[in-house]
């Protein structure tokens, strides 16, 4: 392998690593429908995952009475916690990760899922022990603010320059150019080829496996 152009590897959590676009867009759908709200599309809900779950409901539906959104997240929550523990990761992200931490990367996870959903997430993923430090959105700003990345470098003494953000969504992109890190986007998530393409990433996967490969060769 050759020398490492990175030493911190930052990954999105939904869509990126775990298999749950399309349920998170169900749950998102099945709490407007509970409050007798007009259902936002799949793209409109598809678009603001990543966002912290506050934000992700305004940006999915604007234009309601305020007063809703709260309401929204928790509609959205208790129909997301019945199905939470269902959810795989996706195939070969065990092996991709497994890989990178044994050639000696430091390895992050970056969400916009709240602490409880992430230790949730990777306790049922049995991959809590797997990364060196992990940041939600409950803990600071929301992609695409570069905070995350800015706390977790500083957090494990990494240089932005060799650290690269990996995710589905341009929130993912943009938040790694507002950080000065670098960017790879994947095209299995919840954004489209394009609009992932059109932000410049240094690549973009479109699977797993595709994404392994590409790491192993030039991280």
């Amino acid at each position: 392998m050759a020398k490492k152009q990175f030493d911190l590897i930052v990954f999105d959590w939904d869509g990126t690593l775990m298999d749950s676009t399309a349920t998170i867009v169900n749950c998102i759908q099945l709490a407007a429908k509970d409050l007798g709200l007009p259902m936002p599309s799949e793209s409109a809900a598809s678009y603001v995952i990543g966002l912290s779950l506050a934000e992700a409901m305004q940006a999915a539906m604007p234009g309601i009475d305020p007063k809703y959104y709260p309401r929204m997240v928790e509609r959205y929550r208790y129909h997301y916690l019945a199905k939470d523990h269902e959810l795989p990761l996706f195939d070969g992200v065990r092996e991709m990760l497994n890989d990178l931490a044994n050639d000696g990367y430091f390895l992050a996870v970056a969400t916009g899922k709240s602490r409880v959903g992430l230790s949730r997430a990777l306790h049922t993923a049995k991959l809590t022990s797997l990364f060196d430090a992990t940041r939600c959105s409950d803990e600071t700003f929301s992609k695409p603010h570069p905070a995350m990345l800015q706390e977790l470098t500083r957090e494990l003494g990494q240089d932005m320059r060799r650290t690269l953000m990996i995710g589905d969504t341009t929130h993912d992109l943009l938040m790694a150019s507002n950080a000065g890190a670098a960017g790879v986007a994947v095209e299995y998530g919840a954004h489209d080829a394009e609009a992932l393409n059109g932000l410049k990433p240094l690549f973009s996967a479109k699977s797993v496996k595709d994404l392994h490969a590409w790491l192993f060769e030039n991280a």
